[in-house]
């Protein structure tokens, strides 16, 4: 398996010292700059996203003020990920593709477990934020209806 790199710089900046990291899903690759060259099908886990202290401030307001993400202005070659081995190559043989269906459900429950708890006074702000950029990038790709829209909607996988 191919290990990204670890101690990425801030996605949106390109510094080298980070304060904050938060994870998303692999399919959120795709709102990135720079994302669509890499194969989010091919990403085994989540994509983990850093931030220097400066920007984390930025990032902490859209989302809890905003109730939006940065994706779009995050340098996807700037995140750590892990990809999966490439059995076409290594062995001539086909292997299918990825169902992420899974994690993106999971990381959608953790992080409205998360906003359920907003007010105890043990959740951190960090986990907020993440909770709201991983459910408003699945809203925005499809994966997930919007608050007041109900439950989780899978869609087909099209990328």
């Amino acid at each position: 398996m191919y290990a990204g790199l670890k101690n990425t710089p801030c996605c949106l900046c390109g510094r080298d010292e980070t304060h904050t990291r938060i994870a998303v899903p692999p399919r959120a690759l795709g709102l990135m700059e720079n994302g669509d060259p890499i194969s989010w099908r091919d990403v085994v886990g989540t994509v983990t996203l850093r931030f220097c202290a400066d920007d984390w401030d930025l990032v902490s307001d859209l989302a809890i003020e905003m109730d939006a993400h940065p994706l779009s202005r995050c340098n996807a070659a700037h995140v750590s990920l892990d990809l999966r081995e490439d059995h076409e190559a290594l062995l001539s043989a086909v292997k299918g593709e990825t169902d992420q269906t899974e994690l993106e459900s999971r990381l959608a429950a953790e992080a409205g477990e998360t906003l359920d708890a907003v007010d105890d006074p043990y959740t951190e702000e960090r986990d907020v934020v993440e909770a709201i950029v991983v459910l408003r990038a699945l809203e925005e790709l499809g994966v997930r209806e919007g608050p007041g829209g109900g439950a989780e909607t899978a869609v087909a996988d099209d990328d």
